[in-house]
């Protein structure tokens, strides 16, 4: 079991996959806000990667968001 913060992302801006005897979970996020000054962007990225236990398959890995 592993569990990770993902606050401030929508579940659409999250990718789970399983390759290789891991768990990647890739989360990013793009904000674009008009202001007197021009635009600001504000870009979110996160990254993890959990290595499987001995003797799990990786078709026997579930997740929810």
């Amino acid at each position: 079991l592993a569990s990770m913060d993902l606050e401030g992302f929508d579940p659409k801006e999250i990718t789970v996959t399983v390759k290789d005897g891991r768990v990647k979970v890739l989360a990013e996020h793009e904000e674009e806000h008009t202001t007197a000054s021009g635009k600001e962007y504000n870009y979110q990225k996160m990254m993890k990667e959990i290595s499987l236990p001995p003797g799990v398959r990786e078709d026997e890995v579930t997740y929810s968001l």
